[in-house]
């Protein structure tokens, strides 16, 4: 079904207002919890962290200019509207890493840095990987190697998690040699942080995933199965099939709905049965993998 212009234009602003909401919990993380410690992430922004540790030169500046080739690269392979939000969300996280750190208050930043290096690492962590998180779930990335991730994701079923982890390990690596520390001890150590924001990034962003690619299989059994089938269809754009049954105690023939769906469109089938039949005999049950059209693509 053909959606309207309207509709579609809701769905681009929609996608746009939560790009622009993970961008700004990933610099936040960033900017409140990774750098006031000297902290090292990965990805791009690690690399303009170090640079910035070492030289001095601002972290926007070093994340804008390496982008510059990445997003070449997500024009020819991703597709222009991948590059378009990327484009965005590049722009946009360079603007707010210049922005963010002198609003912030300076008391605020020393209060969160009592907490600890450690309790800086985790937050940082769940902040950056929450933010990637909801800009993949939109279609985008916020530049640098969640890029290099998607386009191996987009041919091979690797976690993108897991890309941007394996790569990140390397950059984290290298905070050894600008960590600032007076011993080694304290080198080590912060390198150990960066592999634990790291870590805790990656498997933030894959539960985000996996959450919202998790699918539901719904058996509804009613009278009403063609009100339902059509509503289902028109109101929430899913495809409907119709199964032939047969009640083995009444002998008597039924049609059976079934519906394969987002776990966040459950809701609004519930809805839809209980409205044309409240009395309507359903099953759901969680499906591990589902592939085809609206779905997953089947990767080689």
């Amino acid at each position: 079904m053909k959606l309207t212009s309207n509709k579609k234009t809701r769905m681009v602003v929609k996608t746009y207002i939560f790009i622009t909401l993970g961008i700004f919990i990933y610099v936040t993380g960033w900017v409140a919890f990774l750098m006031p410690n000297h902290l090292v992430g990965g990805g791009v922004s690690g690399i303009a962290a170090i640079i910035q540790y070492a030289s001095g030169f601002p972290v926007s500046y070093t994340y804008f200019l390496i982008n510059l080739f990445l997003l070449l690269l997500a024009l020819k392979i991703l597709g222009r509207g991948f590059g378009a939000k990327t484009v965005y969300a590049v722009v946009l996280t360079t603007v707010l890493f210049r922005v963010l750190p002198p609003v912030i208050p300076a008391d605020l930043i020393a209060d969160l840095s009592e907490n600890g290096k450690l309790i800086s690492a985790l937050i940082g962590g769940v902040l950056t990987g929450a933010g990637i998180g909801i800009i993949f779930n939109q279609g985008g990335s916020s530049g640098g190697t969640d890029i290099v991730a998607l386009i191996i994701n987009k041919y091979r079923n690797i976690s993108p998690g897991r890309i941007i982890l394996s790569i990140d390990m390397v950059i984290i690596g290298c905070s050894f040699f600008v960590s600032g520390e007076p011993t080694l001890g304290k080198q080590l150590a912060t390198v150990l942080y960066g592999y634990i924001v790291v870590s805790v990034t990656g498997y933030t962003i894959d539960m985000m995933l996996s959450g919202a690619r998790q699918s539901q299989q719904f058996f509804v059994f009613s009278k009403h199965y063609e009100t339902i089938a059509r509503r289902i269809t028109t109101e929430m754009n899913r495809g409907v099939t119709i199964l032939d049954g047969q009640g083995w105690y009444s002998k008597n023939e039924q049609k059976i709905v079934m519906i394969i769906a987002r776990k966040s469109e459950s809701n609004g089938i519930y809805r839809i049965i209980k409205e044309v039949d409240k009395d309507a005999f359903l099953s759901v049950g969680n499906v591990m993998g589902v592939y085809g059209k609206g779905f997953e693509r089947i990767r080689g």
